[in-house]
């Protein structure tokens, strides 16, 4: 694995401070005079106590309490993994690629778009431990459809930390489910160790405009009194839930996101919290959502300026197609996001591999070509690096002029790092790509992933552990229902 990415090029930041602040007074006065809306009693309880305005379910917050709450928030954490080589410094310039989630379909080995399996998502959480740029398991991927919904969440668990040594994500489907994703973190890494080690990320949706609800914020209670990190993410779907504007949506994004931000301070002053969203715009001819739009980029390099007026790690999504087949336009908007990221300085770069179709399937192809994209970004976005400068500048003096540098002292040290060298990609002539059977980048990647997944070794779990694991799923799978009224399998 790559080690966590360390920025070494400038970020672009479109706004200056005058424009930063008053994307921040827009917020504040969103929060103080519209509200958010919680639907949850506890929440509404908890902000009671905290010294908010509360009007049934609205709740307004004064700008110097939000301000007060989020000064708490570490600016920096380490993630822990189950193997401490793969431990990862977060936030600031360091940052990570997570793999796409939620998939309902994938497109197999085969190139076959059809429902996922354990199996399938095994699969993906193989392949993710074995690519060099993804620094995560994530959880579900895509959705094991042979498992009852109401117990698939500790299936995705189990899988997560079997199949990879890496870390991973927490189901957040409801506040029972978080509960059964920490258990299983405290049994993998040990109570104690939670208290004061970042081992799982959770995901919270907000309901844009202006909605947190029921389910989200009990996961998120779930996660901060462990302290474990959420991502505090608006659902923003540009134009639909936001204004049809682009620095008008990012001061409604920001506003949702503070909020949540400083209810994880009210549950747990200190805990580690990620300002987050999930970010499209809306084709204003079909409602349909989009990916890789010039606004998209532009929202993401304002929102990596505001988490940075805050002094909070944030996330993005990357990565990110509409296309129902991995063609060019899949390609193109991946890319584009992706660029997009890294110049803004984006700490948690989720759906990083894999996302097609505005996220309805995971491709396998998509997934290794992604995964290889971001290990490219990753070479970029680490800036120049000067350390053989003095002996590659001499090595002009050793050629000469008219010579050649292929076989100089200084290219055989350094040939391998010097310039990215992709393999799923073919630049050879086309006579050489004609006589080997003119394989394009879809058959080429599935190849690729067979030959991963041939050569995939476990890393083993602990005898103990994964004996507690198992008898913790086999217990909560007698203890839930299969199917129950507000959670049936069609």
């Amino acid at each position: 694995m790559l080690p966590a990415l360390k920025r070494g090029l400038p970020l672009t930041e479109p706004m200056d401070q005058e424009q930063i602040e008053r994307i921040d007074a827009a917020s504040m006065d969103i929060l103080e005079t519209v509200g958010v809306v919680f639907r949850d009693d506890i929440a509404l309880e908890d902000w009671r106590r905290a010294g908010a305005k509360v009007v049934g379910e609205t709740v307004y917050l004064d700008r110097a309490l939000v301000r007060e709450l989020i000064k708490t928030i570490p600016e920096t954490f380490t993630y822990h993994a189950r193997n401490p080589a793969n431990n990862l410094p977060f936030g600031r310039d360091h940052a990570v690629f997570v793999p796409m989630t939620g998939a309902p379909f994938l497109r197999d080995l085969d190139d076959v778009r059809r429902n996922p399996t354990l199996d399938d998502l095994a699969n993906f959480h193989k392949l993710s431990h074995m690519l060099p740029a993804m620094h995560s398991s994530a959880h579900h991927i895509v959705e094991p459809y042979d498992h009852p919904i109401s117990q698939r969440h500790l299936r995705i668990t189990y899988s997560s930390m079997k199949h990879s040594d890496k870390m991973f994500m927490g189901m957040t489907t409801s506040p029972k489910n978080a509960e059964d994703v920490l258990d299983m973190c405290a049994i993998l890494f040990g109570e104690e160790f939670l208290e004061t080690h970042p081992v799982v990320t959770g995901n919270c949706n907000g309901n844009s405009p202006l909605v947190w609800d029921e389910t989200m914020l009990g996961a998120m209670r779930a996660f901060n009194r462990r302290n474990q990190p959420v991502l505090c993410s608006p659902f923003v779907l540009g134009g639909a839930n936001t204004p049809a504007s682009v620095a008008p949506t990012v001061a409604q994004l920001n506003a949702e996101a503070l909020s949540a931000l400083a209810y994880t301070q009210v549950v747990r002053k200190g805990c580690p919290a990620i300002y987050g969203h999930y970010l499209s715009t809306v084709s204003m001819k079909s409602g349909a959502p989009m990916a890789g739009t010039p606004e998209i980029s532009l929202m993401n390099l304002m929102i990596g300026q505001m988490a940075r007026f805050y002094g909070v790690p944030w996330r993005s999504s990357t990565a990110l197609g509409g296309s129902k087949t991995f063609d060019s336009q899949a390609g193109y908007e991946s890319a584009t996001t992706l660029m997009a990221l890294q110049m803004a300085g984006t700490n948690y770069m989720w759906h990083a591999a894999g996302w097609n179709e505005a996220g309805m399937h995971c491709s396998m192809a998509k997934f290794v070509v992604d995964a290889e994209q971001c290990a490219m970004a990753y070479r970029m976005a680490e800036g120049i690096r000067w350390d053989d400068f003095d002996e590659a500048v001499a090595a002009v003096s050793d050629v000469g002029p008219g010579g050649h540098y292929l076989g100089h002292a200084h290219t055989l040290e350094n040939f391998q790092r010097a310039f990215f060298m992709p393999d799923l990609f073919d630049n050879n002539s086309i006579e050489q790509w004609q006589a080997e059977g003119g394989i394009e980048t879809n058959e080429r990647a599935l190849a690729h992933v067979k030959s991963l997944l041939a050569d995939y070794f476990e890393p083993k779990l602990d005898a103990g552990v994964d004996e507690a694991l198992r008898d913790y799923i086999a217990r909560r799978e007698r203890e839930i229902p299969a199917a129950d009224a507000l959670n049936q399998e069609y």
